[in-house]
C-alpha cells in the first residue's frame, strides 16, 4: 500500500500544485484521514493474523459502510440513512459471511483469546476505512479534484506505511514470483484500483462505496473458481446471491 500511495502521489503531482490551498484549507480532514490510512492496513492484516482470514475479513469489510454512514450523519449536511441503504447492507453482510463461512475450515486452529483481539482489531480497521474513505469525500464536495484529494492523503499515508517493509517485507524479493506479486498488487489494486475509488467518489457518497466494496470477496471467489478451479459450496453460491441482490439495490440508489 505505501508503493501504491506513492505511485497515487505521482499521478497527482499536478493536480497538487493547482490545489494545494485548497487541501491545505481541509488540513484537519486531511490529517485524519492521512492517520486512518496509515493506520487501517496494519489493523486490518493483524486482524486476519489473529482471528483467521474468514473473521477478519467479514469484520472489517462489513463493519466499515456502517461506521461510514454514521461519519456522514454526524458531519456531513444532508446525509440520512434511507431504509434502501440498510436493508442492502444487512443483504450484504449477511451475503460476504456466508461465502467466507463456506470457505473457511480452520477457525478452530486459532486460539479464543487471540480471536477477540483479531475481531476487535477487525472492528479498528472498518472505522480507519471508514474515516479515510469519508475524509477523501468530505475533500471532494469542498471543490477539490478526486486526484487531488487521493493523491494527498494516499501520497502522504503511503510513505508512512514504507518503513513496515524493514519488519514486514524480507521476503518480497526472496525469489521473481515474489516480486512480481509484489509489484501487481502495488500497481494494479493498491495503485490503479485506488484511482479508480477515488473517481467513484465524485458521484456516490463514502457508505455508499463502503457497501460497494463488499463485492470484492466475490469477485475473489469467482476468480477462483475460474482460474484456480476451486468449488464453492451451496452456502456459498447463497452468499454470492445475496451479494449480488446487494449491489443491485446500491445501483438502484
Amino acid at each position: 500500500m505505501g508503493i501504491g500511495g506513492f505511485m497515487q502521489a505521482c499521478l497527482s503531482a499536478k493536480s497538487l500544485k493547482r490545489d494545494f490551498r485548497k487541501v491545505a484549507h481541509k488540513k484537519k480532514t486531511l490529517l485524519v484521514s492521512i492517520i486512518a490510512l496509515a493506520t487501517y492496513p496494519l489493523a486490518f492484516y493483524s486482524s486476519m493474523r489473529f482471528a483467521g482470514v474468514a473473521i477478519g475479513t467479514v469484520v472489517s469489510i462489513s463493519t466499515a459502510p456502517f461506521f461510514s454512514a454514521l461519519l456522514e450523519c454526524l458531519f456531513s449536511r444532508n446525509q440520512t440513512i434511507t431504509k434502501r441503504w440498510m436493508m442492502s447492507f444487512a443483504i450484504g453482510v449477511i451475503g460476504i459471511t456466508l461465502l467466507l463461512a463456506s470457505e473457511s475450515s480452520a477457525n478452530s486452529l486459532f486460539d479464543q483469546d487471540m480471536k477477540h483481539w483479531g475481531v476487535l482489531l477487525g472492528l479498528f480497521a472498518g472505522l480507519t476505512y471508514a474515516i479515510y474513505s469519508w475524509g477523501v469525500k468530505a475533500m471532494i464536495d469542498h471543490g477539490i479534484e478526486s486526484q487531488t484529494a487521493m493523491g494527498s492523503v494516499f501520497g502522504i499515508g503511503g510513505v508512512l506505511l514504507l518503513p513496515t517493509l524493514f519488519i514486514t517485507g524480507d521476503n518480497l524479493f526472496a525469489s521473481s514470483t515474489n516480486t512480481t506479486v509484489m509489484l501487481y498488487m502495488a500497481l494494479i489494486p493498491m495503485g490503479l484500483g485506488y484511482v479508480a475509488f477515488g473517481f467513484g467518489l465524485r458521484f456516490v457518497t463514502a457508505s455508499g462505496a463502503s457497501i460497494l466494496t463488499l463485492f470484492e470477496p466475490v469477485i475473489a471467489a469467482a476468480l477462483a473458481v475460474a482460474i484456480v478451479g476451486e468449488e464453492i459450496s451451496f452456502i456459498g453460491w447463497v452468499g454470492i446471491t445475496l451479494t449480488l441482490v446487494c449491489l443491485f439495490l446500491q445501483s438502484k440508489n
